[in-house]
């Protein structure tokens, strides 16, 4: 494993963060109806209260509402919080200048003078990899952000990011993509490990992925709206996977499906995200941290989803 830079150090620190997804999109989430800003603002402040101070948003989450959001929150409180957003890579913005001038209206939403993490959002056609670099290293240069990463970037895209930013000196922080127990292709195609390997940190969004790994929902049971169509046949295969991780929680002082999800992710060497809308949910993720399956366990999770997709 390549050491880990001073700039980077402080991702490798975190065991859990908290993903704000949730905070205003209505499409996936269906924010406004079941939940609002009182709701979040409560699971915002459990989170910092157990420990969790590390804050993943992006540009096009509810259109720019939970960076307002979330910059609303960061000027009540007098606690440090990590914040990390994305810059999205819309199909007319199609030079590196484009970055920056992002990055200054996220930061202006967020009310910071500077980020600790910024990431581009999806690789593009229309962009290179290392076009998009000069333009992350224009971000830093200005003194913008602290660091830079990337997301949903395959092993090829991101080396060609880590090479672009070595070449000036300048760590690739991080490759945020979707890893859970239920989606495990980032094992299967050697991005986990070169992740490891370059000590680029993997974060893993939809941890608990959205929300079937909590064990509320079945066959007869289905994730409401889009996720419900989403997950038709992957719901039959659920309950062997959910009966295990009732059984292992027991053996650490009863802890959920949730909580042995998240904490088998941070085991692998990721940092999981998963959102929180409610009180409930942001107590349940915490209790994913500070602990640790055996390698037993994790053997016995991986054997019961290595075929599951």
């Amino acid at each position: 494993m390549t050491e880990v830079s001073n700039e980077t150090r402080f991702l490798h620190a975190i065991e859990m963060g908290l993903g704000a997804w949730q905070w205003g999109d209505r499409v996936m989430w269906a924010f406004g109806q079941k939940y609002s800003d009182k709701e979040i603002r409560e699971a915002f402040d459990i989170s910092l209260n157990l420990g969790i101070r590390f804050v993943d948003t992006a540009e096009i989450y509810g259109s720019g509402y939970s960076e307002r959001l979330l910059g609303k929150f960061l000027k009540e409180i007098d606690q440090p919080v990590l914040v990390a957003t994305k810059f999205f890579p819309w199909p007319w913005r199609i030079t590196k200048g484009f970055i920056p001038r992002a990055l200054k209206g996220s930061l202006e939403r967020l009310g910071l003078d500077a980020l600790d993490l910024y990431q581009i959002h999806w690789a593009s056609p229309l962009l290179s990899a290392e076009t998009m670099m000069e333009g992350m290293l224009e971000c830093m240069q200005r003194g913008l952000t602290r660091t830079v990463g990337v997301s949903n970037f395959n092993e090829k895209h991101m080396i060609r990011a880590y090479t672009t930013l070595a070449r000036h000196g300048f760590p690739l922080a991080s490759n945020q993509v979707q890893y859970s127990l239920l989606s495990r292709d980032v094992e299967k195609n050697g991005t986990l490990a070169r992740c490891k390997e370059l000590g680029i940190r993997l974060i893993a969004y939809s941890p608990l992925e959205k929300g079937l790994l909590t064990g509320k929902y079945s066959v007869e049971n289905p994730p409401p709206g889009v996720r419900g169509s989403q997950y038709v046949e992957l719901l039959k295969k659920l309950p062997p996977v959910i009966k295990l991780l009732r059984e292992i929680g027991q053996n650490h002082g009863d802890k959920t499906p949730s909580q042995v999800s998240l904490n088998w992710l941070i085991v692998k060497g990721a940092l999981p995200i998963p959102g929180a809308k409610n009180i409930k949910q942001a107590e349940e993720n915490a209790g994913g941290a500070g602990w640790r399956l055996t390698d037993e366990e994790v053997a016995m999770l991986d054997e019961a989803t290595e075929n599951i997709h």
